[in-house]
């Protein structure tokens, strides 16, 4: 369901895609050059996005020696995913989060905080590291990339049409032009982060999944939840949507430009898993 959801939203961002580019444009070559170049940049930084995404957070490279209990934990999860071991980093911070990153499970990396590999028991700890290894297994990073493709090319079309004009199509609808101008950004942003939050809630289902324990997580998200003002770090906005939480929104507005679904709502999709 979660997978449908992803398309569908994909599926309605393209289509926005193609909308602000015909009314703003009118069909102008200039407004295809500008989906390309967008394309081009977007996909170039999702190339690098586990270089950017370490050095955004500080996170280092961490050797078996150094951390063998880490290392052990995530071989032992990675055998049971039947995926190659990623690299492991290590964010020199006291506070609580981590992320995976990397643009499929042969170029792949897991960082966790110094934080919360202290706060953490281990059976939470190792939910989190499952919740990471399955957005590496199914490829959350590719689906982040095309969505941020497409939502940079909206943008660059919504400047492109503020620095030229528009199009120059006489029959366009100025009043309609004026609205996509304004609505298409908005819109393709709430629409990326829909998506953020749709694979939150697979990669929550993903690692009850390896760990056999859905309240694992369900005990760590909360734990995490309570300790919200500890699990911000400092870093590109751009790369919010890789942590494992943020603090959840109070209201509805928030929660629309939220990168995660509410952690209620996850302990709950846990809690129905374990009944079951």
């Amino acid at each position: 369901m979660n997978s449908l959801k992803t398309t569908v939203l994909l599926a309605t961002m393209s289509a926005l895609l193609i909308g602000a580019s015909g009314i703003l444009f009118g069909g102008s070559r200039g407004a295809l050059i500008g989906i390309v170049l967008a394309a081009v940049m977007n996909l170039s930084s999702w190339f690098y996005s586990d270089k950017i995404a370490l050095a955004a957070y500080g996170a280092q490279p961490v050797s078996r020696d150094q951390a063998p209990h880490l290392y052990a934990m995530l071989e032992r999860l990675c055998d049971r995913a039947g995926m190659p071991v990623p690299a492991l980093h290590v964010i020199p911070s006291p506070m609580a989060n981590a992320f995976a990153t990397g643009r499929d499970p042969e170029h792949a990396a897991v960082a966790v905080t110094e934080g919360i590999v202290q706060i953490l028991p281990e059976d939470e700890l190792a939910a989190v590291i499952a919740h990471e290894l399955t957005h590496i297994r199914n490829r959350d990073t590719l689906t982040q990339a095309v969505a941020a493709t497409i939502a940079g090319a909206i943008s660059y079309l919504a400047q492109a049409a503020m620095w030229f004009g528009g199009g120059r199509d006489r029959n366009s609808n100025p009043i309609a032009g004026l609205l996509a101008l304004l609505l298409a950004p908005v819109a393709a942003t709430v629409i990326q982060l829909g998506i953020s939050r749709t694979r939150e809630f697979s990669a929550d289902a993903g690692a009850a999944e390896l760990t056999g324990d859905p309240m694992a997580l369900a005990r760590a998200l909360k734990r995490l939840e309570m300790m919200s003002d500890a699990t911000r770090l400092e870093g590109n906005p751009a790369f919010a949507p890789l942590l494992i939480i943020n603090p959840s929104a109070k209201d509805w507005l928030r929660n629309l430009f939220s990168t995660h679904p509410s952690t209620e709502s996850r302990i709950a999709a846990l809690s129905r898993l374990a009944n079951r």
